[in-house]
């Protein structure tokens, strides 16, 4: 046989795939820990999105494509009075929840926002539950809701482990899209060809660039990218469950497969050894880790490798905020993560630009003593000329202690430490923090304050009357699980 013709035997699904399928289909839901862990996910993502509708460069996407469009059993985007068809609901609520950079993150050999896959989840199992329920069936539980979440988390935080997409310039929304096509293929009641069918998709979609959140192309881009990569999950889905054909050896065929073409961990000219030679690694099995171990923004919407950097920065402003004008230098040892992906010098463009900044949520956090986000506003950032003053008398240097404590599976930190340093040769104190204050080690402290932020997003939206009815319920972990979605989602229609 010639050397240039493909031997065309058609091969199984790629274990990955196969893995992430079984786990859809057989997983059974039996932590507590999990389920109250993605309760408050699921609160605090859609608070979230309600306090991003207060800014009109989020709300300028929402909507239906086509004014005026009506949609049968149409599911509803919390705040708003729209109601749509899942894609573009799913597209809308993932917009709301990641455009303030302010819902839950996953931080390991690649990091993300596994809550980004409840546009899916909300959008399908709103306008199925209507519908089953026209036809005499079962609506959906918010238990259903809370199980998805977890296989969601699982599904994106157990491949992110130990495997780097931005290390080869992809963006981690892929992950979205992968967990959001799989579990919207089992909310959809597709069969196992059907599942791995739809799986095998997302992967042939490849993967979108970083470029969008990296100096000098960073923008708002990374605020929606979620939406669009949940909502393409919905569609790829639904593209399955017709019928379509999947892809088996999407991963590991040679030379078109997603190893070879994207994630350049294979020499090009040769071969695969064998079927089960899989690039991606892993540590664990599919459980319900992820959720469990997931990572609040409880207090700032700040990109996570400087929530520490801002919590200690804003302990330090009682010390030096009428210091100021003296101030020589500050010092912030960090993780290598942070200084990949947040650490910026020279003019910062946007909002966008601004909460991807180091440098600038701690010059925020000292000279105010406290960071919410308005202060990335391009209004606001004109009117404090000091927070460029004092980035550019910042140094950064990497803490190598932080960066192994970070990788460390008994640890998971996410260190910094801010020391101010004058003019008149006197300095503050050294202040280190190692675990934000929305990591599992801080819950009993966390918890009550993420509450309190969820009633303050309910109050951005509603009257106090409809705020304590949705709030009350939100927090009764027995009684939401057994509310139909629906009328859950009823209860965030404007």
């Amino acid at each position: 046989m010639s050397l240039n013709v493909d031997y065309n035997l058609r091969p199984d699904y790629d274990e990955v795939i196969q893995d992430i399928a079984n786990y859809v289909i057989n997983y059974k839901v039996v932590s507590d820990e999990a389920l109250t862990t993605a309760r408050n996910c699921l609160i605090d993502s859609i608070g979230c999105g309600l306090l991003a509708l207060q800014f009109k460069e989020c709300t300028k996407h929402l909507g239906p494509i086509v004014d005026g469009t009506s949609v049968p059993f149409g599911s509803r985007v919390p705040g708003t009075d729209y109601i749509l068809d899942p894609v573009k609901a799913a597209w809308d609520i993932g917009c709301i929840i990641r455009w303030l950079d302010y819902n839950d993150t996953w931080l390991a050999a690649e990091w993300g926002h596994p809550s980004d896959n409840l546009g899916s989840i909300l959008a399908l199992c709103d306008h199925l539950s209507q519908k089953r329920l026209s036809k005499g069936y079962e609506p959906f539980s918010m238990r259903e809701v809370l199980e998805f979440m977890i296989m969601a988390h699982e599904i994106q935080g157990v491949l992110a482990i130990e495997n780097s997409f931005n290390r080869v310039g992809l963006d981690h929304v892929l992950l979205v899209r992968v967990a959001s096509t799989a579990i919207s293929a089992k909310i959809m009641g597709g069969s196992k060809d059907q599942i791995l069918s739809a799986i095998s998709h997302s992967w042939v979609d490849g993967s979108s660039l970083r470029t969008y959140r990296h100096a000098p192309n960073a923008g708002s881009r990374k605020s929606w990218a979620a939406g669009d990569a949940t909502s393409r999950g919905v569609r790829l889905a639904d593209i399955a469950l017709r019928g379509e054909m999947g892809v088996p050896g999407v991963l590991t065929a040679p030379q078109w497969g997603f190893y070879d073409v994207s994630y350049n961990k294979t020499n090009k000219d040769q071969k695969l050894k064998e079927k089960s030679d899989q690039i991606f690694k892993f540590n664990r099995t599919y459980s319900s880790y992820v959720m469990e171990h997931i990572l609040f923004k409880i207090q700032y919407p700040a990109e996570f490798h400087a929530q520490t950097a801002v919590e200690a920065a804003i302990k330090l402003h009682e010390s030096v905020a009428s210091k100021l004008e003296i101030i020589d230098k500050i010092v912030i040892r960090t993780q290598e993560p942070a200084i990949r992906i947040i650490s910026k010098v020279g003019k910062l463009a946007n909002a966008a630009d601004r909460d991807h900044c180091i440098q600038y949520m701690v010059a925020v956090g000292l000279i105010f003593g406290d960071l919410i986000a308005e202060y990335y506003e391009d209004d606001f950032h004109q009117e404090n000329q000091l927070i460029d003053k004092l980035r550019d008398k910042m140094i950064i240097e990497e803490d190598n202690q932080f960066s192994m404590d970070y990788l460390d599976p008994e640890k998971r930190s996410i260190a910094n430490a801010v020391q101010v340093f004058f003019n008149d040769g006197t300095c503050s104190d050294d202040i280190q923090i190692e675990y934000p204050i929305g990591h599992k080690k801080r819950r009993e402290e966390g918890i009550p304050l993420l509450e309190e932020k969820f009633w303050n997003n309910l109050n951005t939206c509603f009257d106090k009357d409809k705020s304590k009815l949705i709030y009350d319920l939100c927090l009764d972990q027995e009684k939401l699980e057994k509310t139909k979605v629906h009328e859950f989602m009823e209860l965030f229609a404007k």
